[in-house]
């Protein structure tokens, strides 16, 4: 069994995650996703209503694949929550070539501490490459449309946070 870790802050998760994490189930048989407490982001939604979002979100997908998809919490290192959890590949998406210079210096530390597991890299489709969650949150507080954005569950529940 090929186990992944697609991890992220995932406030809130957007159909560019979705998008994402479909692609990456036909690639692995256990998608972990792994969401990160990171408090210096300070996210909006608390991590229990962001496990929730992605558990609901991911409960359909999940049966259309075949992929078993869980959702795990972590605040550790992402090399260490990917031992963790038995991923053998971390899965990470990326929107733009800006994405890349990042994502490529964390390759390069997560593969010094521990070159068993791979990184492989999903482009986001064409329509999804702009959404980001920060955006998304940005656009909601401020009254316009994110219906292309995000799935109506996810938008209702911004519509919630944001009165």
């Amino acid at each position: 069994m090929r186990t992944g870790l697609y991890p992220g802050t995932f406030d809130p998760i957007t159909l560019g995650h979705a998008d994402i994490i479909r692609r990456a189930c036909s690639l692995v048989d256990k998608l972990v996703i792994g969401v990160a407490i990171n408090r210096d982001k300070g996210p909006l939604f608390s991590l229990e209503e962001r496990v929730a979002m992605i558990e609901a979100e991911c409960a359909a997908l999940s049966k259309q694949t075949g992929c078993e998809i869980v959702v795990h919490p972590f605040e550790n290192l992402l090399i260490h929550c990917a031992r963790d959890v038995g991923a053998s590949v971390i899965l990470r998406g990326l929107r733009a070539v800006a994405d890349f210079e990042y994502e490529y210096q964390m390759v390069g530390m997560n593969r010094a501490m521990d070159d068993s597991i791979e990184t492989v890299f999903l482009m986001a489709e064409a329509q999804h490459q702009a959404i980001a969650s920060k955006l998304v949150k940005e656009i909601a507080r401020l009254g316009g449309d994110i219906s292309g954005f995000v799935t109506p569950a996810v938008k209702a529940q911004l519509a919630e946070k944001f009165g």
